[in-house]
């Protein structure tokens, strides 16, 4: 009989598999992959904290963003399962966007990488010393 966990393709806590330095690039890869793109990143700091927002609302808090670019960068996220796409069938048409719950799990990783990048000391004869 097949465990459930072969199925399901998972792994029980219980067994984690051991990195290698090359299934670890392989992880890195993929998530940058998730996660490139000039704006899929600020639009995720807009949505952290259980923001639901309208695609209106988004466009608003990010100015420099083209229409398309916003429509392009939110259906690839929305497809890698990091945003949900909400529509409510009403005149005129009524779509807001919110991270799902695995969406929302990049938050402490992402403030772990803003306070290692806080961390680093100013070049040598670099203008901002």
């Amino acid at each position: 009989m097949t465990r459930t966990d072969e199925k399901v393709r998972y792994l029980p806590d219980g067994k984690v598999e051991a990195l290698t330095p090359s299934s670890a690039a392989s992880g890195v890869e993929n998530v940058l992959r998730i996660l490139e793109g000039r704006w899929k990143l600020v639009i995720l700091f807009h949505l952290f904290g259980g923001k639901v927002l309208r695609f209106s609302d988004l466009e608003r808090a990010i100015p420099a963003i083209s229409q398309k670019m916003l429509i392009q960068q939110l259906r690839q996220m929305e497809a890698d399962g990091i945003v949900r796409r909400i529509v409510h069938h009403q005149v005129p048409p009524k779509v807001e966007y919110c991270l799902t719950d695995w969406g929302q799990a990049l938050c402490p990783a992402l403030d772990a990488l803003l306070k290692w990048a806080a961390q680093k000391e100013p070049a040598e004869g670099s203008l901002g010393s």
